[in-house]
Parts: C-alpha cells; structure tokens; sequence
C-alpha cells in the first residue's frame, strides 16, 4: 500500500502562530484516520531556509505568515518560487499529480509569482471572521460544497490582492472562487479571497484552519483586537465574540475546506498509484 506523504510549509519566519498549530492538527487527525500510513514532515522555509524536494512527497500545505509578500532579495524567495513553478509543471506533464494548497501570505506569494493581479498593502490591518462570497464558478467548488453563501472564516492581513488581470487568469487556466464581501458604502475593490489555481493546487486569503480557541487566543494580541474593533465597530466586534463557537461558521469553514482537500487528493494519489502498478 502506497505511502500518503505531507509537506507542512511554515511561512512564520520564527513568529509564533496559532495557524501552523492548527494544520498539523488538521493534518494529524487526517493521519490517524487514514488506513494507509501517513508521513508527516514541516519545514521551516523563511527562517530555516528549509523546502522539500517535490520529489518526496505528495501533498503540501504552505501556511500563512507574517510580513510583506513581495520580494525583499531572501534567498528562500527564489526557492519558493521554484516549488511553484516545480509543482505546477509537474502536474502538467505527470500522472502522479502533486497537491498544493496555500493558505494567506502564500496565497499573496503565489498570486504575485503568476502576474494575477495588484497584491498591496490594506489601509488597515484586518482581522476577525469575515464573510466570504462565492463567486459563480464557487457555486460548484467542491471544496465549498456544505458551506452556506456567505460563508465564515477568520481574516487576518495587511496585504489584499485586488485588480484580478481577467486575461491572465484565463491564460494560466486559473479560477476566482470567492471574494471578499460586498460593501456598496465603501468604494474599495473587493479583494479576492480563494483562487483555483489548478485542479491540484488551491489557495484562500482567509484562514480555513482557524479554530475558535486559535481565534481568541489572537484577540489577546491588541493589534488584532483593535483592528478587528476598527473594522467593525464595538457592537460588531461583541457579536463576533460571542458568534465564535457557532457550529455554522468557522467550526464549519474548518471541517470542511483542508479535510476536503486532504481526503481528495489521498483519493486520487491512490486511484494513480493502483494505475502505475
């Protein structure tokens, strides 16, 4: 029986972070409650210069982080970039597909290494649990399946990627899935929030690995809790508190979107390997 192995990208630079918890949780309960054996494996890429060799694993997931997602001359930069290009390529010309899904700053990362789209720096820092719209094409994004319209999950960034370059979306064969909600008071582009960026690769603004305790933990850290605050107003900010643990909302957005991820590409990486035998 094939070997099911992960890469768990950490993009915290060092910062502690509740998110990188949160995926190997979600990556161990996938783990434990898998017949087939289960490998594995973090990288620390920003502070380690650590990165897997596409070669030795099947899936990865490339966590948020901190900081600026346009390039400042690191080394690792250029490695990141070529993990990119490696898996997409691959994917195009081998049966035995690699999965990817890139969650915040590596979503912003991959945005601005395919051209698609202005990736720049919000007014504000945000943060708390947003809405997320569905595009058309979202309708029927499996990923989204039992997720209402709008759907909630937990925003936390001060980069947005705005301005989608429709042509080269089409060109690469790319797909805006969800976007951010729609504020006709306030004439500001709707950033996007999930993109398809190929059938085995998928990426989300928004935090689908949050959990309600990860999301109080970060409402101590008054950055957070200001912006969220400044966002919404106080009235807002109370509700969302006590909407936390709300089963409909990101204990939902949760035990969907990376469990679903995770459960189709094991299906598929099976189905492959049943073919090459």
């Amino acid at each position: 029986m094939k070997d099911i192995r992960i890469a768990l990208l950490d993009m915290n630079n060092n910062q502690v972070n509740q998110g990188f918890r949160n995926i190997k949780e979600i990556s161990e309960s996938f783990q434990q409650n898998s017949e087939e054996n289960v490998v594995i494996k973090t990288f620390d890429v920003r502070f380690k210069d650590e990165m897997p060799e596409i070669g030795d694993f099947d899936i990865f997931i490339s966590s948020g982080g901190p900081g600026n997602p346009h390039r400042e001359g690191l080394a690792w930069e250029d490695r990141f970039a070529d993990f990119l290009n490696s898996v997409f390529e691959h994917n195009k010309y081998h049966q035995d597909k690699k999965y990817l899904f890139l969650i915040c700053h590596s979503f912003q990362l991959a945005s601005i290494h395919w051209n698609l789209g202005n990736i720049c720096k919000r007014k504000s820092y945000s943060f708390g649990v947003m809405p997320v719209h569905k595009t058309e094409e979202g309708e029927n994004e499996f990923l989204f399946r039992n997720l209402k319209d709008p759907f909630y999950a937990v925003d936390s960034r001060a980069y947005q990627f705005i301005e989608p370059d429709h042509e080269r979306f089409e060109e690469l064969g790319m797909t805006i899935m969800a976007i951010e909600k729609f504020r006709p008071h306030i004439n500001l582009e709707r950033a996007v929030m999930a993109v398809r960026f190929s059938e085995e690769i998928f990426g989300t603004q928004f935090h689908p690995e949050a959990n309600p305790e990860s999301l109080i933990e970060n409402l101590k850290d008054e950055k957070n809790r200001e912006a969220m605050i400044e966002n919404f107003g106080m009235e807002k900010y109370l509700e969302t508190i006590d909407r936390i643990d709300d089963e409909d909302k990101i204990i939902l957005t949760r035990h969907q979107i990376l469990p679903r991820f995770l459960q189709f590409a094991k299906k598929n990486i099976l189905k492959e390997a049943e073919t090459l035998v």
